[in-house]
């Protein structure tokens, strides 16, 4: 089998990071209980750029992202249909296996800032090679790990600079976080809604962008 490129060689295209991303293992030979393949969005073109946490048990299976309860959820706050919503956003995470079940039964497993930084040279290469306009993220530690933010409370409702690109958090639509039971929170995320279709809008207005 191929080995995948060291983050330092670089690619020269979206399809080649893609092809060497859908082969990894760098987490599995490090010993991590990662369930492989990696989940991989196979497109080669998107001007916004979704980044969640890590695929689950759902996503895992059909190999694709956003497959399961929080992805419909994700849906219905976007006001998209799932066409709409896999031809609008190029689909990436902080960890791209299926973490496993955590050892006490309870959900899935959270993985580790090591694994996290094994996989963050993913990121980097689609970033810099799609170039996105708009980047949501999804969750607190995508949050962290692309625009710093300490809390979600901190950020969700505001909208921020990532490079060249307009950058807007959003919680986890998750049904086991109580962070939206909070109507000041509530109140956070539709104004974070309301930057995510307005950016998305904008981009449907340019001739040409997919």
């Amino acid at each position: 089998m191929r080995e995948p490129a060291a983050p330092e060689d670089g690619y020269r295209s979206i399809t080649a990071l893609q092809r060497d991303l859908g082969a990894c293992r760098r987490c599995l030979e490090a010993g991590y209980p990662i369930e492989p393949p990696p989940v991989v969005h196979r497109v080669d073109t998107r001007r916004a750029y979704l980044f969640g946490l890590a695929p689950g048990a759902v996503e895992s299976e059909r190999g694709l992202p956003w497959q399961g309860r929080a992805g419909a959820t994700l849906r219905r706050w976007l006001r998209m249909d799932e066409g709409e919503f896999f031809a609008s956003f190029y689909c990436a995470s902080v960890t791209r296996c299926y973490p496993g079940k955590d050892p006490s039964g309870r959900g899935d497993r959270a993985a580790t800032a090591a694994e996290q930084s094994l996989c963050a040279s993913w990121t980097e290469g689609e970033l810099r090679l799609l170039q996105p306009a708009l980047v949501v993220t999804v969750g607190l530690t995508p949050a962290r790990r692309l625009l710093r933010l300490r809390s979600l409370a901190e950020g969700v409702g505001k909208s921020y600079l990532l490079n060249d690109a307009i950058a807007v958090p959003l919680p986890h639509p998750s049904g086991a976080s109580a962070w939206l039971n909070d109507t000041v929170n509530r109140a956070r995320l539709g104004k974070a809604l309301t930057h995510v279709r307005r950016e998305l809008a904008r981009l449907s207005d340019r001739p040409g962008v997919p």
